[in-house]
């Protein structure tokens, strides 16, 4: 089988699956990306030039299309060098949401194409309007998010297949196409993401060391934001912290934006939300850690004695499945995507997102009952070995739809 992943930042969501076939010796695996971080040995790699961005004049609803467009040109000249080596695909496994294969059907046309659709976007109902503190929606801003659309739907008619790492976000979709999505997680490495009994971690300038004898309340996000509920947060520790004076709180997340509109006056939202707090929160008790190694994040959470997670009605994150995989007793949001995983009482606790005050509740209910937090934080661990376990449940499915749609099978009904 002739395999080829296309990421703009390869792998995303390809590292173990691509990793898997190029292994095989029966596979001839090539991989395109603007980026490439994972070296793989077995395959043969490629990176295209970083396209121009949207140009000056171009209308603000359509400058991601038009950088879209850019990109997808950039993969065709280097599909176009590659078939002339006589180099072609029998099936591309590509992400649509940088318009990386939007043309590669004209230039391959023989070759599947299987689709990553992670999100489509909506002016209301999901993350869109939800917060109305930061996402006050205007018809011009429902007209741009329609528009945003407009490379999933183009990739949505290509398709052969679509895959999806949830049924909340599957459901986003229109209806229409759904019947030609699987929903197979990218799953989650339990063997590494598992408890240590023996987890340490060292922070501040006097180097405190803190284990799970402490009384650690965790939070994680790529960047601390409030489509990660970052502001529900902060509000929430000036009573947690008074109501629990040896606690300890480990922030881990960059102060860029991923997604949504910056903090006010240039800030980033951890400037802001300290800033607002003032005195009324122990900073010496509050420790950021910005972007960590992955063995020093897995540590943080092993040591954690609650883990908090907060989402707007949008793309789950790989850390709830990652801390639900350490054992973490977990605190979380009440919202549509986080409901797909954690069941209220019986794998974790779930809140109110706009309310700091339930916030504190649940999470002094889970450190001052530490049966109860033992019992869900066991819980929670064995819903990912059970539903979202890479080698054993996620990885076989997602190489079986790979199989049936390179040979022309209609793939197996998850």
């Amino acid at each position: 089988m002739r395999l080829w992943f296309v990421h703009q930042n390869f792998p995303g969501q390809y590292r173990h699956v691509a990793k898997h076939f190029a292994d095989d010796p029966n596979c001839d695996v090539v991989t395109i990306g603007e980026n490439t971080r994972l070296k793989l040995s077995g395959a043969h790699q490629y990176t295209y030039k970083n396209p121009q961005g949207a140009s000056a004049g171009t209308h603000h609803y359509i400058r991601g299309l038009e950088s879209a467009v850019r990109r997808g040109q950039e993969v065709v000249r280097l599909g176009l060098e590659l078939k002339k080596k006589g180099m072609e695909p029998d099936i591309v496994c590509s992400h649509p949401g940088w318009g990386d294969t939007l043309y590669f059907k004209e230039i391959f046309p023989n070759a599947k194409l299987l689709s990553y659709f992670e999100f489509f976007y909506r002016p209301r109902g999901a993350d869109v309007g939800f917060d109305q503190e930061f996402s006050k929606v205007g018809l011009d801003d429902v007209c741009r998010v329609r528009t945003k659309n407009t490379v999933n739907l183009l990739t949505l008619d290509m398709a052969d297949w679509g895959v999806c790492p949830t049924a909340w976000q599957s459901s986003q979709f229109p209806p229409a196409f759904q019947s030609r999505m699987s929903v197979i997680h990218d799953g989650i490495d339990t063997d590494k993401a598992r408890p240590a009994a023996d987890a340490k971690v060292t922070v501040g300038r006097n180097q405190q060391t803190f284990s799970q004898a402490d009384e650690i309340i965790t939070y994680v996000a790529r960047n601390l934001e409030p489509y990660r509920g970052f502001h529900s947060f902060m509000r929430a520790l000036p009573s947690l912290l008074r109501r629990r004076p040896k606690a300890h709180v480990f922030i881990v997340g960059g102060d860029e934006v991923s997604y949504g509109r910056p903090a006010p006056d240039g800030k980033s939202y951890r400037q802001w939300l300290l800033e607002e707090l003032g005195e009324k929160v122990d900073v010496d008790r509050l420790h950021f850690f910005g972007r960590v190694p992955y063995q020093q994040y897995l540590n943080i959470l092993q040591v954690s004695s609650v883990h908090v997670y907060l989402t707007y009605p949008f793309v789950l994150s790989w850390s709830l499945m990652e801390a639900m995989s350490v054992a973490c007793p977990i605190a979380a949001s009440r919202t549509p995507p986080v409901e797909e995983v954690i069941r209220h009482g019986k794998n974790g606790l779930l809140f109110d997102f706009f309310s700091p005050d339930e916030l504190c509740e649940t999470v002094c209910r889970l450190l001052t009952d530490r049966d109860l937090a033992r019992e869900l934080g066991a819980q929670a661990r064995k819903t990912i070995i059970e539903r979202y376990d890479l080698t054993r449940v996620c990885l076989p499915r997602q190489v079986r739809l790979i199989e049936d749609i390179a040979a022309g099978r209609a793939p197996v009904a998850e």
